[in-house]
């Protein structure tokens, strides 16, 4: 099939060809990998390898997501890590240890693919809301020295970009929870039913992630955008660009 759609990119002059190799060849081998170490973790079933391989993905999530923000804010880096760290724990730690309730709660079988997919999605949340209002407060200076002179605070000030922000994180999350099971079948429930999972079990699990979902990514871009906010604004209540 990639071959295929290589030689329907050359015919049709779209040059694809070399990006479709690269993806190709990316996907093979990293999935690849990840499968291998997966099996790894999941036979030592041993928690610091689970916890450990989590903590790496929060620090690649982090990474991606503040790359996309700016480098150049002070203490992204820390502000990023602690949101999605304290928003994926807590929509994670409730889902097993209060619905899902395996016998042991560290449970490779739930704990990796559940950690996996709400850092997946608060990644991305975080990154559409933090450069929203990152974008927002850089090109609404006057604006907002305006408000700050009439006796705004400084979360007054910025009150409807950082609404507008969280707004854009979440869009991604709603538009799916709207069309979901009318437009197509999400990965994970599709996965389930190839693996010969009933059917209403799949959509049951599918609903209790999505519902995962929205409340992660809300609570992550609630806490970075109020961080983010904070750092425009020096203790004198004065707004400064990094």
């Amino acid at each position: 099939m990639i071959a295929i759609a290589i030689g329907l990119s050359s015919t049709q002059r779209l040059r694809l060809e070399i990006t479709l190799v690269n993806a190709t060849g990316r996907t093979i081998l990293q999935l690849l990998v990840a499968g291998y170490l997966l099996a790894i973790v999941f036979t030592l079933n041993n928690p610091i390898l689970i916890v450990g391989l989590l903590v790496l993905m929060l620090a690649i999530a982090t990474i991606v997501a503040r790359n996309r923000i700016g480098k150049k804010i002070p203490h992204i880096s820390s502000l990023v890590f602690g949101s999605i760290f304290f928003s994926t724990t807590l929509s994670v730690s409730y889902t097993i240890v209060l619905i899902i309730q395996p016998e042991i709660w560290y449970s490779p079988q739930y704990l990796i693919p559940l950690g996996a997919i709400v850092l997946g999605q608060v990644m991305n949340g975080t990154a559409i809301a933090g450069e929203r209002l990152v974008s927002a407060i850089s090109n609404s200076r006057q604006e907002i020295e305006t408000h700050l002179s009439l006796g705004a605070t400084p979360q007054q000030s910025v009150a409807a970009y950082r609404q507008d922000a969280i707004r854009a994180g979440l869009i991604p999350t709603t538009n799916s929870m709207m069309v979901i099971g009318l437009v197509g079948l999400p990965s994970l429930m599709s996965g389930q039913l190839l693996s010969g999972i009933d059917a209403l079990n799949a959509a049951s699990y599918q609903i209790l992630i999505m519902l995962m979902l929205v409340f992660a990514n809300l609570l992550t871009t609630l806490l970075v955008t109020q961080g983010l906010a904070r750092q425009f604004f020096n203790a004198q209540a004065q707004l400064r660009i990094p």
